[in-house]
């Protein structure tokens, strides 16, 4: 019988690479990009996430990170990985939008108020999806709390999986920089995850209902039409 790792797997293998993806986009068919948004949907969230700390205007961020990255694609010269790259702008684009934020924040007078292919799954209880909604707000409190340093090297390492290397490059760091912020993150997050009984994994999940609205808001905007779907 064919296990669910099995049919990922297998799915991972037909799946055409970021290089063949982005030569058939340069060559016209810009519906391909669809596959790279929901490619690296989640990944990116999470990093923006993790950097601005709310969930609509992470969204912002991708799309905005979507349009500059589809705008400028002619520029990407394959010196690094195309993750890292596509990375790199979301992150630029977080930073921006913190900022932004921070200064409106600021101004305002006292007392104003991440891969996501179409797969289906089982709908979970009704009584387990809002125990999990609950837990997953809790433990995203947790990346809150840390400092704004902190945090996009704690999301792309523990919670990505990214490597030091990819980290570093990413986020515009030395590897020597990473592995420090990475090693204070952890000291600070080690015991409430702990008292969680959880991984970072389940931290700031990107669901499918997020992920589509994404993709069609950056298709709406940049005017690429795209296959029609069975």
């Amino acid at each position: 019988m064919t296990t669910n790792a099995t049919f990922s797997t297998a799915l991972r293998a037909e799946a055409p690479s970021d290089e063949e993806l982005i030569r058939r986009i340069r060559a016209g068919d810009a519906a391909m990009f669809e596959t790279l948004m929901r490619r690296y949907n989640q990944r990116l969230y999470r990093v923006a996430r993790g950097i601005v700390r709310d969930e609509s205007e992470a969204e912002d961020v991708l799309q905005q990170a979507y349009l500059n990255a589809y705008t400028h694609l002619h520029q990407y010269e394959h010196r690094g990985s195309f993750a890292g790259w596509l990375t790199r702008i979301a992150v630029h684009e977080a930073l921006a939008g913190y900022r932004r934020h921070a200064a409106a924040a600021f101004a305002e007078p006292i007392g104003s108020d991440g891969g996501c292919d179409r797969l289906a799954s089982p709908s979970p209880d009704p009584e387990q999806a809002a125990v999990s909604s609950e837990l997953r707000r809790d433990l995203d409190a947790i990346i809150d709390a840390l400092a704004d340093a902190y945090r996009p090297v704690f999301v792309l390492r523990d919670v990505e999986g990214l490597t030091t290397a990819e980290t570093a490059e990413a986020l515009g760091l030395s590897e020597d920089v990473v592995k420090t912020r990475l090693h204070r993150a952890r000291a600070m997050l080690r015991e409430a995850l702990a008292r969680e009984g959880r991984r970072p994994g389940d931290l700031l999940r990107f669901g499918l209902e997020r992920c589509d609205r994404v993709v069609a808001a950056v298709l709406a905007r940049s005017g690429i039409r795209t296959r029609t779907r069975p």
